[in-house]
């Protein structure tokens, strides 16, 4: 807000190369901001949330990410960047002051010792007349197993202890980018322009499917399971590239020019609904499950670390793979989007309806023995 109210007189006193360093910092503070939310809150979610719960719980972070970027996307077709920005504030706002009246994660003050503040917080969270012995006593003694280790740092992680888990969470998260999400999210004006398709209508459009697609995976979550989810997620998103790749391809060929614009928007639309459904938010979800206490500190930063240098290669390479080859640049995400079924179906454990504790023991047998 300070920025917002002096940039006028800030422009006129010391240039526009100055506003720009001041945009770049305010740039570079937003994806501070973002990278640690983005491992802490799934986290947080993960160790407060009952067990029956917990997949849809953690996944309506996503739905309201979904929710936020979609709403954001409507007004940015209304409304010039600056005021986004500004618009912006008020979320951010409002969860400052909502910080202030939440708890604190009872297997994160179990970790550090204060045992008397984790039964508090727990029935805080579960309610003053739920038994909570049976949950506290579980975190109490997988917390007493696991303080026997020493905290780990990232290069610890690589050992045949870890193994399983740090395969798990980080190809997920390598899957997840390398599939061409943020390639799409970013450029999906160009994309429909380049398709011959009114970018305009495609970004709605593609807003429209994304929310309803979300919700259902958040529904669905704790009924299917991550697995069965994450798997039709990954095929729905490996057909909606194949279909924009046929579309860029029979626009090469100066095919059926009428049908590949709308080749390329049910192409995008079902990406978009595929991903919405479950590789938006499952690898997320799997991620605050499957690391121990001990090491969910390192390995969050490592898998969060890994999640957006994925994005940013993506980001970055995609215009130069379109000048390449356009088709073949989605039939690479396709092919990609593939080898995560297949991923999925060999690696992945199933975490629902299990506690926390009883899945990082089956993940990291040799901490559990």
């Amino acid at each position: 807000m300070v920025g917002a109210v002096v940039s006028g007189k800030i422009a006129d006193r010391l240039g526009r190369r100055m506003v720009s360093w001041l945009l770049d910092a305010g740039r570079l503070l937003i994806g501070y901001g973002i990278g640690v939310l983005s491992y802490v809150v799934p986290v947080y979610i993960a160790e407060i949330s009952p067990q029956n719960l917990r997949g849809a719980f953690t996944t309506v972070n996503q739905l309201m990410i979904c929710v936020g970027v979609s709403v954001m996307w409507l007004i940015g077709t209304f409304f010039p960047w600056r005021t986004l920005a500004l618009i912006g504030i008020i979320p951010c706002l409002l969860q400052v002051i909502g910080l202030f009246f939440i708890p604190e994660s009872p297997r994160w003050l179990a970790k550090i010792g204060m045992w008397e503040d984790c039964e508090s917080a727990l029935h805080r969270l579960r309610g003053k007349n739920v038994k909570i012995f049976e949950e506290a006593a579980e975190i109490r003694d997988y917390t007493k197993t696991l303080h026997q280790l020493s905290e780990t740092r990232v290069f610890d992680l690589f050992q045949p202890t870890y193994a399983k888990s740090l395969i798990v969470g980080v190809g997920l998260m390598v899957l997840q980018q390398l599939g061409g999400v943020n390639a799409i999210a970013f450029y999906v004006d160009s994309i429909f322009i380049s398709a011959g398709f009114s970018s305009t209508i495609g970004s709605i459009a593609m807003v429209i499917v994304q929310v309803p697609f979300t919700l259902l995976g958040v529904l669905l979550m704790d009924i299917s399971g991550r697995r069965p989810l994450l798997m039709v997620s990954a095929a729905g998103t490996c057909l909606g590239c194949f279909l924009t790749g046929i579309s860029f391809l029979l626009q090469d060929l100066q095919v059926n020019n009428w049908f590949s614009p709308i080749l390329a928007l049910v192409g995008v639309l079902v990406f978009s609904g595929s991903f919405s459904l479950g590789m938006g938010g499952i690898p997320w979800v799997i991620m605050s499950e499957i690391f121990p206490i001990n090491i969910k500190g390192s390995a969050g930063s490592l898998v969060t670390v890994v999640n957006w240098f994925g994005s940013w290669v993506v980001s970055y390479a995609f215009n130069f793979l379109m000048k390449w080859s356009s088709e073949g640049t989605f039939f690479m995400f396709a092919s990609i989007c593939c080898s995560t079924v297949l991923f999925v179906a060999k690696l992945v454990p199933e975490t629902k309806g299990r506690t926390l504790e009883e899945i990082q023991a089956s993940m990291n047998p040799l901490i559990s023995n």
